[in-house]
């Protein structure tokens, strides 16, 4: 059949090309720091297009609090001026507004 001794090899990534120390490294991870609270001179304002769309995907969506690593009240507040702007039509619901089907 097969032997044991390749079968675990195989199987731990003594022969997938790994270095041996590389398994037990971390990585070393900055801890997100609100925007808002760290710098008290930006204000949370529905009309500053470029402040809204920077908190923003391409296609529409509010990017969460453990990507941008703004506070729970901040990111509450930042959600309201989006949906504010998205209302006034200052930020788009979203950038592609190819939805027609190109086949017909």
């Amino acid at each position: 059949m097969f032997e044991r001794d390749n079968y675990s090899e195989k199987k731990y990534g003594a022969d997938r090309g790994e270095d041996e120390g590389s398994s037990n490294r971390r990585s070393f991870h900055r801890k997100k720091v609100c925007r808002f609270c760290a710098d008290n001179k930006i204000v949370l304002d529905y009309k500053d297009v470029r402040l809204m769309q920077s908190f923003m995907l391409d296609f529409g969506t509010i990017l969460p609090r453990r990507v941008t690593g703004t506070c729970a009240q901040h990111q509450r507040k930042l959600t309201v001026a989006l949906k504010r702007a998205r209302q006034l039509a200052l930020v788009h619901y979203s950038e592609s507004h190819n939805l027609i089907d190109s086949r017909f």
